[in-house]
């Protein structure tokens, strides 16, 4: 489609004529790197060419330390900054993408006028690469306090449902498209998630819808979880189509391909059933703690209102303060 296959025949081609080139006893090693090894010629990866395949992944957090450690090599960090805590402070990174927050936080730092990197401008750096420039905070108090309400919503679940990853930070200081955010940090690397962490994760997304039903009514609530509903039917359709995660069976039935899903109507019912329970459940575990820490959720909104921004010490801290309601969580 539009050239793309030309393109790739003819690097295909090339780099086959190059390595003809090269004789039995030159010694030549040729290595070569690709993040789409699915649309390689199978020429590339017989004997004798591109004969061994190394998977390259994403770093875990000693990875990150070490990477971190290589780019900062010509940067002046601050003596209470340890590269081990911005390793923490950045799961799921690549190694450009640790590159690329150092030298957004040594910007940060000359334009601050310090002499030495900091946490604030590594957490500033994270923020901008995650979620886009920093842009003017609300000036509109009634929009300010909804939007407040529904990032505490996000928060709250957060905090509460024991399988969810914990708040790392919450803002009304829009980025990007977003009005607000709510930064969650996985305590370790994940490269397995159970069912119930899923579960968690779908309620913590609709927290913020549920806060704004309970708070200003069903009537009011707005269209500020569009991109949270998304994310939800994403998690919940994976969960049944990929992970088997649902009453519709142990069975992979889709593999996010570009053909669509190969399954009978009939399957295809039961699919959107299990994803409508899978919401329908989260957005009652939400609800659920929306309406037995209502008093917390509103003091959680008020000083956000006046700090517009919360850090996940502080959030936990004013959490503590309430009598625990233990929330319910489905179990599969």
């Amino acid at each position: 489609m539009g050239g793309g296959n030309d393109e790739r025949e003819q690097t295909l081609n090339q780099i086959l004529t190059e390595m003809d080139g090269f004789e039995g006893n030159t010694g030549v090693i040729v290595v070569a790197a690709t993040n789409r090894a699915d649309v390689l010629d199978g020429a590339l990866l017989r004997p004798g060419r591109f004969d061994r395949r190394v998977e390259v992944g994403l770093p875990d957090v000693r990875g990150r330390e070490q990477i971190l450690a290589v780019h900062a090599k010509n940067k002046k960090l601050a003596d209470e900054l340890t590269l081990a805590d911005v390793a923490r402070r950045t799961a799921g990174m690549s190694g450009a993408d640790l590159e690329n927050l150092m030298n957004e936080s040594a910007i940060l730092t000359a334009r601050r006028n310090k002499t030495a990197t900091t946490m604030d401008e590594i957490n500033d750096a994270t923020d901008r690469i995650i979620a886009g420039l920093e842009g003017r905070a609300l000036s509109d108090n009634a929009s300010k306090r909804l939007i407040a309400h529904h990032e505490a919503g996000h928060a709250l679940v957060g905090t509460l449902l024991p399988y969810h990853d914990p708040v790392n930070k919450v803002t009304l200081v829009p980025r990007g498209q977003a009005k607000g955010l709510t930064w969650f940090t996985p305590s370790e690397d994940q490269s397995l998630v159970s069912a119930n962490s899923l579960k968690a994760r779908i309620a913590g997304a609709l927290g913020g819808r549920a806060a704004e039903r309970v708070v200003f009514g069903e009537s009011q609530v707005t269209t500020g979880a569009g991109g949270d509903l998304q994310q939800v039917e994403r998690i919940a359709r994976a969960m049944v189509t990929q992970l088997g995660m649902s009453d519709v069976g142990c069975m992979a039935l889709d593999d996010g391909g570009m053909m669509g899903p190969n399954y009978s109507e009939e399957v295809a019912a039961k699919v959107d059933a299990a994803i409508r329970e899978l919401s329908d459940d989260g957005y009652k575990t939400a609800l659920d703690i929306m309406t037995d820490y209502r008093a917390c959720l509103d003091r959680l909104a008020d000083e956000l209102v006046e700090t517009e921004t919360l850090s996940g010490d502080r959030l936990r801290e004013l959490v503590a303060e309430y009598t625990p309601v233990p929330p319910k969580l489905a179990a599969v």
